[in-house]
C-alpha cells in the first residue's frame, strides 16, 4: 500500500507538468482546431530563459518564473502571427507541418545559441524530505512546489477563462468563430491571447521541470510534448478540465507502470494509451461525440 502511495505522489507530481502543457495544446486547438507541435519547443524555451535569469542575473524562482511565462507568451503570439495566421484558411495539413517546422527551428536555434549539451539548473528551493507512514513514502520539497505552483495556475486559467473579458470572447470564438466575429469580437486579438496564454503555461512547466530535475537541454521538449499531448486526447482535447485530468491520469498511470513493471515501458503504454482512446472513445474521457449534417 505504501508503494502504491508513493508511486501515486509521484504521479501527480509528473501529471502537473503534463497538465500544463496540455492546456496549451487543448486551448489552441478548441479555438483554431490546430495541433500545435512546437508548444513542446516553448516548454524547453521557457526553462532555458529561468536559467538565464537565474545564472546571470541572479534571479529567485517567482521572478524567473513569471519572465519565462511574460518571454514566452510574446514567442507564442509571434509564433502564431508570423507561422500560422497566413494559413488559417489553409488544409490543416498545411498548418500542421509548419507546426513542426518550427518546433524544428526552435531545437536547432536553441542549440546554435545555448549548445547542444545539457545545462545544470540551479537549485533555487531547500530540498528537505518529508517521511509518511513512517518513513515508508517520502515527499520532497520541490514536489510540493511543483503542485503548489501548477495547482494555482489552473485555478488562475479557470478565473480568466470564466470571469474575464478574454476569457468570455475565447469560448465564444471555441464556440462558432463566425457568429463571434459578428458580434463584434476580434477574433485575431482572441486567438493571439489564447497562444499567449497557452505558451505561459508551457514555459511555467519548463521552468518546474527544470527546477526538479536540475538538468535542461535543447530536446527536452520533445517527449513531455508528445505525452502532453496524448494527455489531451485521453482527457478530450479542446476541452480544459480534460487537459487537466488528462494531464494527472498519464502522469499516475506511467509512475505506477515504472514502480510495478519496469520504466521501460511507460513510454510504451502512454503512445498503447492514445491508440485505445482513439479506437474506443476518440473524443476523450470528458468529450462528447458531435455529428455534423452534410
Amino acid at each position: 500500500m505504501t508503494t502504491f502511495i508513493q508511486q501515486l505522489i509521484n504521479g501527480i507530481t509528473l501529471g502537473s507538468v503534463y497538465a500544463l502543457i496540455a492546456l496549451g495544446y487543448t486551448m489552441v486547438y478548441g479555438i483554431i482546431k490546430l495541433i500545435n507541435f512546437a508548444h513542446g519547443d516553448v516548454f524547453m524555451v521557457g526553462a532555458y530563459i529561468a536559467f538565464l535569469c537565474v545564472t546571470y542575473l541572479k534571479l529567485g524562482l517567482l521572478p524567473a518564473l513569471i519572465i519565462s511565462m511574460i518571454f514566452c507568451a510574446l514567442l507564442g503570439m509571434l509564433i502564431e502571427k508570423f507561422a500560422y495566421k497566413p494559413l488559417r484558411n489553409s488544409p490543416r495539413i498545411s498548418a500542421l507541418i509548419t507546426a513542426i517546422g518550427v518546433s524544428l527551428f526552435l531545437e536547432n536555434l536553441m542549440q546554435l545559441l545555448m549548445g547542444a549539451d545539457s545545462k545544470v539548473f540551479p537549485r533555487l528551493v531547500n530540498e528537505k524530505n518529508y517521511h509518511l507512514f513512517h518513513g515508508k513514502v517520502v515527499v520532497n520539497s520541490k514536489q510540493i512546489y511543483l503542485l503548489v505552483i501548477t495547482v494555482l495556475l489552473m485555478l488562475l486559467l479557470n478565473f480568466i477563462v470564466k470571469n474575464t473579458k478574454i476569457g468570455k470572447a475565447m469560448r465564444a470564438v471555441s464556440q462558432d468563430m463566425d457568429a463571434a466575429r459578428l458580434m463584434g469580437i476580434n477574433v485575431d486579438t482572441t486567438i493571439s491571447y489564447t497562444f499567449a496564454i497557452g505558451s505561459a503555461l508551457a514555459a511555467a512547466g519548463g521552468v518546474l521541470v527544470g527546477l526538479y530535475y536540475n538538468t535542461i537541454n535543447p530536446l527536452m521538449g520533445v517527449l513531455p510534448g508528445l505525452k502532453a499531448f496524448i494527455a489531451a486526447v485521453f482527457g478530450g482535447i479542446g476541452i480544459i478540465p480534460g487537459a487537466m485530468l488528462g494531464g494527472f491520469s498519464l502522469g499516475v498511470i506511467e509512475t505506477l507502470v515504472s514502480g510495478y513493471g519496469s520504466s521501460m515501458y511507460k513510454d510504451a503504454v502512454a503512445f498503447a494509451l492514445l491508440i485505445l482512446i482513439l479506437i474506443l472513445k476518440p473524443s476523450g474521457l470528458l468529450g462528447k461525440n458531435i455529428k455534423e449534417k452534410v
